[in-house]
Formats: structure tokens, sequence, C-alpha cells
């Protein structure tokens, strides 16, 4: 009998592998930016691993087997610097990750301007300069993936969280119009957006009483760790997603998923 579905079947564990690529990852020093990095050296990629720490950017290099870039990737000539230098290190550049994003947590009402300012610099800034300056070196060698972390802040709302929740909105708006913007020059652009991530800074100042809340309130019973999001950063920066551009993929062990309604004995 004649199969009436005779499609090849690709190599999909080949698919994973990055043997050859070339990536710049903006964060690297710590945190998920350490983790991503790590994803990617493993499955052959080869890694221009920046961070504002020269210890941080050294370090993470070393571990992965990679070059260190130093500055300040908010900044549009040390933004313009480091690629260039991650152009000449690594022969070309084939992708971007970049982890770069923090808040600091205020009433929406009591935000000063110069709390605004700083948001939408360490939050979107450098993926406006990332999406410019690496989308032209990515065409240049024929197409890639950039990938870039987002964060539930800027789907849903979170008390304290306005300017982030807003900067990070902006950052998926941006990658939608990247990926329609530079798909004819075969770059793919797509965003992870997190819940909490037990980074050092968010442990930090969570602890362990946060923590444990933070579980509770999660499905899945557990708060993600940075591998978690690197695992799917991984996956946008490979071509077992390369169909997929202008997405953001929700990591966030099912939190929103959820709406919480008060139990019978709570009403």
């Amino acid at each position: 009998m004649t199969r009436s579905d005779n499609t090849a079947v690709p190599d999909y564990p080949a698919q994973l592998r990055l043997d050859d690529r070339r990536f710049v990852v903006i964060g690297a020093g710590q945190g998920i930016g350490r983790q991503a990095a790590h994803a990617l050296a493993t499955v052959g990629a080869q890694t221009f691993c920046i961070d504002v720490d020269e210890h941080l950017a050294q370090e993470i290099a070393a571990e992965v087997g990679g070059t260190a870039g130093v500055g300040d990737a908010t900044k549009r000539a040390d933004a313009k610097r480091l690629f260039e230098e991650a152009e000449t290190a690594l022969g070309g550049i084939n992708g971007v990750v970049d982890i770069i994003g923090m808040s600091h947590y205020d009433a929406l009402v009591d935000l000063s301007d110069e709390e605004w300012d700083w948001h939408f610099d360490i939050v979107l800034r450098h993926a406006f300069l990332a999406m410019q300056i690496g989308g032209r070196a990515l065409a240049r060698n024929g197409g890639g993936a950039m990938t870039f972390v987002a964060s539930v802040s800027g789907i849903t709302s979170a008390p304290n969280h306005g300017a982030y929740g807003a900067a990070k909105a902006g950052l998926m708006s941006l990658v939608r119009t990247a990926a329609v913007e530079l798909g004819p020059d075969n770059v793919r652009v797509n965003a992870v957006a997190p819940g909490v991530v037990w980074t050092p800074r968010i442990s930090g100042f969570l602890g362990e009483e946060g923590r444990e809340r933070n579980k509770a309130n999660t499905p899945l019973r557990r708060v993600a760790q940075p591998s978690d999001i690197a695992a799917a950063i991984l996956f946008l920066s490979s071509d077992l997603s390369s169909f997929v551009t202008g997405h953001t993929l929700v990591v966030d062990g099912g939190v929103g998923a959820k709406f919480p309604y008060p139990m019978a004995e709570q009403v």
C-alpha cells in the first residue's frame, strides 16, 4: 500500500545543533544570561559574551570557551563597538540573545521622570539598538535569530511594575515590528516572557518566604530557574523554531493561565 504522506522526516536533533553559528549574548554575566550562554555553547555555538562588568564578562567567556565583550549596551557608541568587536572576533554573527532588564518597584503615581526614563533605558533602549545594529549584521551574514527577554509584566499588570511593564510591552511590540521588517532578510525575531525567575538578584530581593509564596501561586508548584528560560531561548535560537518569528513565548509555569476565583470557603 502506498503511503498518503510522503513528506521527508527531518533530522530533528540536528535542528537543535548550532555548530558554526556565532551568537552575541548581551547581559551574559549572570542569571539567565549565563545560562543562555551555556545553552548555546553546549550545542556548538560560538559566543561573544557581553556584560557591563568586565570580571563577569571574562568569567562567562572562560566558562563557555567564548570571547568577552565589555560595555554598556544601552549606549549607542558602546553597542556599535561591541557588535563590531563581535563580528571581528567571530568572523560574522548569526544570532543575538539579549537578556538585559531590571526593575525598581514603585507605585505608578509616585514614579519620578528619572525612574521612568531609567526603566526605558535598561529595559528597551538596548533592544532597540541591538535590533538596529545586530539586525543589519545578521542580514549581511545571510540571516539568523534574535531572541529578547521580555516579561509577563508587559502582558498583564503587577503592582509597582508600571514603568517596567510599559517598557516590556514596548519590547514585545518592537519584536513584532523587527520580525516583519527583517523577515525578508531571513532574520527571525522573538522573545520569551518569564514570570518570577530565581536569579541572584531576585533571590536576594524576595528571600525564602517570597520563594515559597511564588511556589504556591504557580500551578507547577516551583519557581523558575534561569535554566528554564535559557531552554526556551535555545529553542527560539535554533532551527527547531525556523518558522517562528514575531512571537513572545510565555514561560511562567502556568501562572498566567489561571484566574484567582475565590474558593467557596473564601466567599
